[in-house]
Formats: C-alpha cells, structure tokens, sequence
C-alpha cells in the first residue's frame, strides 16, 4: 500500500489571535486545520451540508430571501444552501480569515461547485459577529460554523458570538420566524439553555460527518425566532 503524504499548500494567522490556520493536501484531498487539531477535510462534509440543508427546510421560501452564513470553510455549506434556494434569494457570507477567501478561490472551489461564483453569493472578510450587529430584522436565516460551535477551539473571541449577548443579537437580527442555526463538534445543553433564555424556540439534530451516514456524530441546532 502506497502512503501518499501531506503537502502543506499555505498557512497563515488568524487575525486577533496567535494562532494559525494550515491548508493541506494528499492526493485529490484537501484539510484545514490548527497545528492540533483538524477543523474540516473535504472528505467529510455531511453535517457542513445538513447545516443548510434542515435549515431551509424549516423556513417558508419567500422573494427575495437574505441569508448569512458566518464561516465559509471549504464552501460545502454555501452549495448546500444554492443548491435549494430560489434564483432571487442573495446570500452574505461572513469569513474572518482573508487567505481561507483565497484558498477558496484559488485552490478548493471546484470541491463544491465554485460557489462563491454564483451571482446570489456575496462575500465579506470580517467578522461575522460584525455582521450581525448591523442588520436589525435582516436575516431569514444565520448559519453559522465558526470555530467547532459554542466552545471556541481556534479563536477565544468566538465565545462571544454564542454568549447571551450574541445570541440577543442574533436575535434581533433575525426577521420573524427566522432561524439561527448552528453547527458544533459536541452537544452543550447550557447552550440549549442560553438559546431558550434569549426568546429562540431551538431543537437540535445530531447529524453524520459523512453523506453516506457514516462518521463522526455532529450536533446542529435549529433555533426559530417566534
């Protein structure tokens, strides 16, 4: 058996923080990951394509839809989400880190489609959290995979994002009968508890890391804004 070994394409830093982010690739395969610990592989995106997936599924498609996706990762979830949207909805996509942009345009968006090329997609480098804020009854939908959910891995200031406060924002961001939805590695009930304490009726869906069903177990929650 032949081991073909990881090639490291490009690195950088997260802004506001003293991390790094590393792009690799074996073969047709593709990860990005800190120096620990390894946050997506475009061999394993099912749960990435559940996110939009069960979210869209829960909203009534209305002219003119505006959805926000903080993290653009690999772009799975933004194909997802095209793939059921109608051709006048427009999708903001929020993403922190200025070379994961470029590795997207330049090196991994033929793995989803190309994406960021359909004419309803347009993205901002910046902080979602930013976003947020400044749209008040904006969004029919948030989804949001930044860090590995509600306890930040790569970034100490994403806690902020799924505090009280940020979900207050969220919140108010949302128009009525909007949904946040939310993507995490692991289950954190005291989550749950926050999303119900800030006016969200949540339920949560434990999902595959694969398509095929297969694969780690991965948490989404679905919060409506009543």
């Amino acid at each position: 058996m032949i081991v073909i070994p990881w090639e490291e394409i490009d690195r950088a830093k997260v802004p506001g923080d003293n991390g790094d982010v590393v792009l690799r690739k074996r073969g047709t395969e593709f990860s990005i990951r800190t120096v620990e610990t390894e946050l997506m592989n475009s061999r394993v995106h099912g749960s990435e394509d559940a996110l939009a997936q069960l979210t869209i599924e829960r909203i009534k498609q209305k002219p003119g839809m505006q959805l926000l996706i903080g993290g653009l990762g690999m772009g799975y979830t933004l194909a997802a989400a095209l793939g059921q949207l109608n051709s006048d909805a427009h999708i903001t996509v929020s993403e922190l880190i200025p070379a994961v942009i470029k590795w997207n345009q330049k090196y991994l968006g033929h793995l989803a489609g190309m994406p960021l090329n359909d004419p309803r997609v347009s993205i901002k480098q910046e902080d979602v959290t930013q976003t947020i804020k400044r749209g008040k009854s904006t969004w029919d939908a948030i989804l949001l995979d930044v860090d590995n959910g509600p306890k930040g891995l790569t970034r100490e200031a994403n806690n902020a994002l799924y505090s009280t406060a940020g979900l207050k924002t969220s919140f108010l961001s949302l128009c009525p009968g909007g949904i946040l939805s939310v993507w995490s590695s692991n289950p954190d009930e005291k989550f749950t508890h926050r999303l119900k304490q800030c006016g969200f009726n949540p339920q949560t869906k434990t999902v595959r890391a694969r398509k095929s069903g297969k694969g780690s177990k991965h948490i989404i929650w679905l919060a409506k804004k009543p």
